[in-house]
């Protein structure tokens, strides 16, 4: 589950849907990939260090790759 909104950034919005559950498809943990969207979108825009990884996610059927961090994910 992520436990926070997403930030999409092609569309310049968060989703404004916390709580969202996603299948997780692939992660890697450069970011090898230019993400659609972040859950820790605040953190790196105020420059703070960030440990995050790419995850490729199914979200609402589509597979979009997203930056997500540890404090952002809960595994159920």
């Amino acid at each position: 589950m992520i436990k926070t909104q997403l930030y999409w950034y092609g569309q310049g919005r968060y989703d404004e849907n916390p709580g969202r559950i996603c299948l997780i498809l692939d992660a890697v943990d450069e970011h090898a990939v230019d993400a659609s969207g972040a859950a820790n979108r605040q953190a790196v825009n105020d420059g703070k260090k960030v440990n995050s990884v790419d995850a490729f996610l199914l979200v609402d059927g589509v597979p979009r790759w997203i930056w997500l961090s540890a404090a952002d994910v809960e595994l159920l």
